[in-house]
């Protein structure tokens, strides 16, 4: 496989999709910039992983960089792009991890908590594909691979700005595709479900294992192999589809 060059949102804990995500895309000898921001995991209930993204920089060598974005920012996706292409003299792909995710249910809803949810998982990403869009001039075999969580698969009353979020960026793989195919750039929105990335407290993820007729989450290595097809030419035909590879989750169980 010829190396390429491609940039990972949502790098920020070791046993996340995003780091799983850069050691497979690395294993195959591409070249990564990364970016997360550790400090939103910090402030959420599972916690942060400080030692994370050093690391995993460790652990990949020379083969990957880590920048640390805040995707609230309206010139991150921009930033990110240029930096990727300043270091390396090109940008292969885009592979968009990243979600901002808090509960918020009717009732206690906050205006500028839900304008975070669309800024961080919709705007971003959008901002990412355009700028990505600009940077691209090889032609052929740019990828961008979105991620969701299979809202439009049912509800999800507890994370209402969430759910409509991703579903905001499911859609964004049918608008876009036609759009980017004749420069020669994929875009699909891969639905991992249930994914065992340490957030959920042991009652929670027992009831959700409970759910699957395997009785296991999903790990970050299954999502990433999924990726890595999708960033392959084999998968050159293959855009503006929203994947789901959730290991038959019964959410109505």
């Amino acid at each position: 496989m010829t190396a390429r060059v491609f940039l990972v949102t949502g790098v920020s804990r070791r046993i996340g999709i995003g780091a799983a995500v850069a050691r497979t895309l690395a294993a195959d000898g591409h070249r990564l910039l990364l970016t997360g921001l550790p400090g939103y995991d910090e402030a959420q209930p599972y916690g942060g992983d400080p030692q994370g993204v050093p690391a995993l920089l460790a652990e990949l060598g020379g083969a990957a960089a880590h920048t640390a974005a805040d995707l609230l920012d309206p010139a991150a996706p921009a930033a990110l792009v240029a930096e990727a292409v300043h270091r390396h003299g090109r940008l292969d792909g885009v592979v968009a991890t990243h979600a901002y995710s808090t509960r918020t249910s009717l009732g206690g809803l906050d205006a500028a908590e839900i304008d975070r949810h669309l800024l961080v998982n919709v705007r971003a990403t959008l901002l990412l594909a355009d700028a990505f869009a600009t940077a691209f001039t090889a032609g052929s075999g740019g990828r961008l691979v979105l991620f969701s969580s299979g809202q439009r698969l049912g509800p999800m009353p507890d994370e209402l700005a969430y759910a409509a979020s991703k579903a905001g960026v499911e859609n964004l793989a049918a608008q876009l595709a036609p759009v980017l195919m004749p420069r020669g750039i994929t875009v699909n929105c891969l639905n991992p479900g249930p994914t065992d990335t340490g957030y959920a407290p042991p009652e929670a993820h027992a009831a959700v294992a409970a759910l699957f007729p395997s009785g296991r989450w999903g790990t970050p290595q299954e999502a990433a192999r999924l990726v890595r097809f999708l960033c392959s030419r084999e998968a050159d035909w293959i855009t503006g589809q929203v994947i789901d590879s959730e290991g038959g989750f019964n959410r109505y169980r």
